[in-house]
């Protein structure tokens, strides 16, 4: 949208009880992470909370590495995908918990147009474009400063992506800050701005697994998804144009269901996809912060509540995982070891008219905010 919806004031009472203004505000440390192939320092920040969790970013893609957070006994583990040291980031695909820009998803054959003049960006998926390139913004080493906001810890990471990068008109400052409040809410604040108009779609990769991560699949993880319709996509992933009813078919997440009651379902879309890897369109009846995704591990009582501003959030069961990547404690990650819940516009939104925009233009920047809420069932 031309100047993405306003940021919303969200008040939630922590799952695990209480008052979040009776508890300790979160804090964070800095450490070293490593550096790049070509010597680049990396840092890492550590953000905590008074309630046990945990969340760990590094300048790398602004990655997120780490979040640990208890289970229904009091037992603390790591629930998304992650490397030990900053060589898995390095050599790794799968973005694992990284900011994926300046599109997150794809965008047909690389091309768009644009105020009546053709871009045509990198192709790295096939015949079309994907997270940004061959080097996008999750291979970059962005600028970091530490910050209190409303009392509590967060990290700022900032990255100036210049003009024609990977075939993009502008230069583009993207901004993105991580959070953490007493009410174990991680929250992803974006901004961009641009000295063009250009296309912008910022989002989150983490794979999530919250029985821990490495423990088995996610098959059984129950999902819920606030959206009655879904944009199907051909046999590249690219949106077909249509937005279509979930209703009746194995795209119905709008009441709990486990991830892998209809994974392999004799549907076209789920061929199209090798299981899930669809964006999904978030109900909703005014601008702002909207609940959009609820995932629950039946194990471990885990719980995860996602509310965002963005139009579209793409539900990814990890069905290209295939046990090449070496995670932290040397797991292998299978396939289907994590899920991915990316808030975000819609997939080739710039070649089609009739989704959400995602231009941003001089003077109208990106705005946007996604919050991450871990609980335990009751």
């Amino acid at each position: 949208m031309k100047a993405l919806l306003a940021l919303a004031c969200l008040t939630l009472v922590s799952a695990c009880g209480g008052s979040s203004s009776t508890i300790p505000p979160s804090r964070v440390v800095r450490a070293p992470f490593g550096h790049t192939k070509d010597n680049m320092p990396v840092e890492m920040f550590r953000l905590s909370n008074a309630r046990g969790m945990e969340v760990k970013a590094i300048a790398y893609g602004a990655a997120i590495t780490s979040i640990r957070v208890p289970d229904r006994n009091g037992t603390i583990d790591d629930v998304v995908l992650g490397f030990d040291t900053i060589d898995g980031y390095l050599t790794a695909s799968g973005y694992i918990g990284a900011v994926v820009g300046r599109y997150g998803n794809r965008i047909a054959r690389g091309q768009f147009r644009l105020d009546g003049q053709t871009y045509q960006l990198a192709t790295n998926n096939g015949p079309n474009h994907l997270h940004g390139g061959v080097k996008g913004f999750d291979k970059a080493v962005w600028t970091a400063e530490t910050r209190e906001i409303d009392g509590n810890a967060a990290v700022v990471f900032t990255h100036v992506s210049p003009d024609g990068d990977e075939g993009y008109p502008g230069m583009l400052t993207a901004k993105v800050t991580y959070t953490l409040t007493p009410a174990n809410e991680l929250i992803v604040d974006y901004t961009a701005t641009s000295v063009k108009a250009t296309p912008v779609n910022l989002t989150q990769h983490s794979y999530f697994n919250l029985a821990g991560a490495g423990s088995g699949d996610i098959l059984q993880h129950r999902l819920t998804l606030d959206a009655d319709r879904f944009t199907p996509v051909d046999a590249t992933l690219i949106p077909t144009g249509e937005i279509a009813p979930v209703d009746g078919t194995p795209f119905d997440f709008r009441r709990p269901t486990a991830i892998g009651a209809r994974i392999d379902a004799d549907d076209p879309q789920i061929k199209n996809g090798n299981g899930y890897d669809h964006n999904f369109v978030i109900r909703r009846s005014a601008p702002g912060l909207v609940h959009a995704a609820w995932l629950e591990d039946p194990s471990s009582g885990r719980t995860l509540s996602i509310s965002t501003t963005e139009p579209g959030v793409q539900f990814y069961s990890g069905n290209f995982l295939d046990g090449s990547m070496v995670g932290r404690g040397g797991r292998r990650y299978q396939r289907r070891f994590g899920v991915c819940l990316e808030t975000q516009h819609f997939p080739d939104s710039p070649n089609h008219a009739d989704f959400p925009s995602s231009i941003v233009r001089p003077g109208e920047p990106l705005q946007s905010r996604t919050v991450f809420v871990f609980g335990v069932a009751k």
